[in-house]
């Protein structure tokens, strides 16, 4: 399967920087400056960033699926849920996707655990058992953070673990949705 070229915008959020990744199809990546797994997905190359740099692109082409970002962005970031999704364009293993899908059911303001994702999975696939840790491997592989919320996935006793951005931006996500 032929991979579209990449297109690249940034965005700057209270919490920092935000660099998305768009092709014909949707959005491929939105990540934060510098996260874990930063740019994994995006089928072109990302600038080389340094601590303390933001995001420079010598050439963004346009992209209208990055105005639909930003404008998802501005109505996210002042606590409220957008009405919208921008078109998404994931890329991953059916296992992925199926989890990348199930985070998207979870709505604004509320959480659930990768134990109730990795039973959800196992039902859908008609299992008796899965692997949280698997689950949380996918739900950590993310490339389209905020958007297809895995802040919203939370440890079995209420820990804010697994955030490949820091747990201080889930912490902060959670709290402006006023999970916390």
């Amino acid at each position: 399967m032929k991979q579209n070229k990449a297109n690249f915008a940034h965005y700057e959020s209270p919490l920092g920087g935000i660099t998305m990744a768009c092709d014909e199809d949707g959005l491929v990546g939105l990540w934060f400056d510098r996260q874990k797994y930063f740019g994994q997905t995006a089928s072109s190359p990302l600038p080389e960033m340094t601590v303390g740099q933001k995001a420079k692109f010598d050439t963004i082409s346009f992209c209208p699926i990055f105005e639909q970002t930003k404008e998802w962005l501005d109505v996210y970031f002042t606590g409220r849920q957008p009405s919208f999704t921008p078109p998404l364009h994931l890329n991953g293993s059916p296992f992925r996707l199926a989890v990348w899908q199930m985070l998207l059911d979870i709505p604004f303001g509320q959480t659930t655990t990768y134990g109730e994702l990795a039973r959800r999975i196992a039902c859908e696939q008609g299992r008796t058992t899965m692997s949280a840790q698997a689950v949380g491997g996918a739900v950590g592989h993310n490339p389209i953070g905020l958007i297809v919320p895995c802040h919203r996935v939370i440890g079995a006793d209420g820990s804010l673990t697994g955030y490949a951005a820091g747990v201080e931006k889930k912490r902060w996500l959670l709290e402006m949705e006023g999970t916390l």
